[in-house]
């Protein structure tokens, strides 16, 4: 039997609009399916200057062009102990690892600048990023890149909120000043050494007769809401319902949508975090995710929801970095940030 499509297509064209229409509407009613169903949408008809198309998005890899020389300053410090960022800046291929990949994470000062920075707190500190020299005209695209997904992410984050029957403006003042990240991967044909100690069977995957390899394994996001952008490649899978894993497709001028731990617990589980993974077929593969983000001080407390169950209220910084520090490439920072307690947003 042929599996239904699990990843709905959604116009979201009237969610730039503010006024209430009918059109927006329906937009809601189908974010809110989707958010509780499977946890996965494809969004189309986005602002015409959102800057997704894939000429726009080829600008932003040229990053993966700078030399080893160049990526060197852009390192972070587990990589490169003399370079001071810890959680932004450039990640690189890392053998014997299942997961494989390499990329450049980048914060809100990518489109805001130093006012935004904070080098007290690892989760706001500077950007490491390529001299202009390097890449020219590239910072520039990158920060409208960063604007146009914070603005995908605030009418999405509305319509979630009036999906729930809630006020739209409810989510307004935890993402004022947020930390979202911007990250750009590149996804290599793995190579014999990228297996390093571990046995190949266990990075061995069969899907639809076709057999591949892990390069990113089953996971979830910690986050609220990622945004993400594919290069035409396939590769990204999501956890269908019945236990067994469908194609997200690579669509052009279109994001990717799931949802994050976070917001099913902020949600009681209503808006469903569903289990992804990124599967290699012998071909180089980008993606661009961006994950939509509060606040590190922002208060993390139950919604007005019905029969919501109580939990005790938390800051989003702390949840991210316990979060954030299981994965491999954050692994061993664990101390580097102590949790700052709801005393620090008092």
């Amino acid at each position: 039997m042929t599996r239904p499509m699990m990843i709905p297509s959604i116009d979201i064209a009237a969610l730039f609009d503010p006024a209430a229409s009918l059109a927006r509407e329906a937009a809601d009613r189908a974010i809110a399916a989707a958010a509780s169903e499977s946890g996965f949408m494809l969004v189309t008809g986005l602002a015409a200057h959102i800057p997704i198309a894939p000429a726009q998005l080829q600008k932003l890899k040229r990053a993966f062009a700078l030399t080893e020389q160049q990526r060197r300053p852009l390192l972070r410090q587990k990589f490169r102990p003399e370079n001071q960022n810890i959680y932004r800046g450039w990640f690189p291929l890392q053998n014997g690892f299942e997961t494989y990949k390499e990329g450049i994470d980048m914060g809100p000062d990518v489109a805001y600048g130093d006012a935004v920075i904070d080098n007290t707190d690892p989760l706001r500190e500077a950007t490491p990023l390529p001299p202009e020299s390097d890449l020219p005209g590239w910072r520039a695209d990158a920060g409208a890149y960063y604007r146009g997904m914070e603005q995908v992410g605030g009418v999405l984050m509305r319509a979630i909120a009036r999906g729930l029957g809630l006020d739209d403006g409810i989510f307004d003042a935890a993402f004022k000043g947020g930390i979202s990240t911007f990250r750009l991967i590149r996804y290599p044909v793995r190579s014999d050494a990228s297996y390093g100690n571990l046995q190949r069977d266990r990075l061995t995957v069969t899907h639809d007769g076709r057999t591949g390899y892990f390069l990113g394994t089953p996971h979830v996001d910690s986050g609220f809401v990622t945004l993400l952008a594919q290069d035409g490649v396939e590769g990204l899978q999501a956890r269908h319902r019945d236990g067994g894993w469908i194609d997200v497709p690579p669509t052009d001028n279109s994001l990717v949508v799931n949802f994050g731990k976070l917001l099913e617990r902020w949600t009681g589980g209503r808006i469903k975090a569903t289990e992804h993974r990124v599967i290699g077929w012998g071909q180089e593969r980008y993606s661009i995710p961006f994950f939509y983000e509060p606040r590190v001080d922002a208060v993390i407390s139950p919604l007005p929801l019905a029969d919501m169950q109580a939990f005790t209220p938390f800051l989003y910084g702390d949840y991210l970095w316990q979060s954030t520090t299981k994965f491999v490439e954050f692994a061993g920072l664990e101390h580097r940030r102590p949790p700052r307690g709801l005393s620090a947003a008092q």
